[in-house]
């Protein structure tokens, strides 16, 4: 038996601050959330979660990229639907002022609405969206993923001649002028329904992508979550068997403390 050096105590001591220190991890998980609580828990671990969290940062900035062309399209077939009600009843003036029963006179009330509608359209040509032109001839390239792949959305130009053949220069005061100005008309009607088809194909398109971004993004979390989120069913039970090694731990290096003092019953 020994005085100065107690190796069980020493023993002892060691263990119960390896088990202190569990204990305190343990602490942190399940207070944190975090299965990695600092780099030396999981270094590998930690430098992908990095990664996917800088990842599924881009793709939320790239969904909202999405949406907010999405809402461009859908301010875009807003007006379009305008123009195309404008462009209907401009047709019918220009039918109604070739009635042969309709004096000039007659056919002067007609060619103000015409012209009023005409200016209309003439109007929303230059219509923006947040400060961009909603029909300006640009097609606009949207940002579709988080590695900034873009995607090009089809521009549509409301200044074309397909429009304003029917909206300048045209008056229905007159039989001659209203001919001509229905065969304008319709043509106008078909470039706006190749138009409002773009639109929606467009639309179409940036909701597949939407939907693509949200799936991708739910998956990289998913990932993201097994790697730096602690189970907690699993942490507590490690919790409550480390807190048991710490007491009994304790209790072991009191005894251990106490064993030397058996020499003085050799020196009674």
């Amino acid at each position: 038996m020994v005085i100065n050096t107690n190796i069980a105590a020493e023993t002892s001591a060691s263990l119960l601050a390896t088990s202190s220190a569990n204990l305190a991890k343990s602490l942190q998980r399940l207070s944190s959330g975090l299965k990695i609580t600092s780099p030396e828990d999981d270094a590998a671990g930690l430098g992908v979660s990095m990664k996917f969290d800088a990842q599924s940062s881009r793709i939320d900035a790239a969904s909202n990229n999405v949406s907010n062309a999405i809402s461009y399209t859908q301010t875009q077939d807003g007006f379009l639907q305008q123009v195309n009600n404008a462009l209907n009843r401009m047709s019918e003036l220009s039918v109604s002022a070739q009635d042969v029963t309709k004096t000039d006179s007659d056919r002067s009330l007609y060619d103000a609405e015409y012209q009023q509608l005409a200016q209309y359209i003439t109007s929303t040509a230059s219509k923006d969206f947040n400060g961009v032109s909603l029909f300006d001839n640009t097609a606009k390239a949207v940002t579709i993923d988080s590695d900034a792949t873009t995607w090009s959305m089809a521009a549509i130009n409301l200044g074309s001649s397909a429009y304003t053949g029917a909206t300048t220069s045209q008056s229905i005061a007159s039989t001659t002028g209203a001919i001509a100005a229905l065969a304008a008309v319709k043509t106008a009607i078909n470039q706006l329904a190749a138009d409002r088809g773009t639109v929606g194909a467009s639309e179409a398109r940036l909701n597949y992508t939407s939907d693509q971004l949200s799936v991708q993004k739910t998956n990289i979390d998913a990932a993201n979550s097994q790697l730096k989120d602690v189970d907690v069913a699993q942490e507590s039970t490690n919790y409550a068997k480390l807190n048991i090694l710490v007491q009994s731990g304790t209790a072991m290096l009191a005894q251990a403390n106490a064993m030397p003092q058996s020499v003085l019953k050799l020196l009674g």
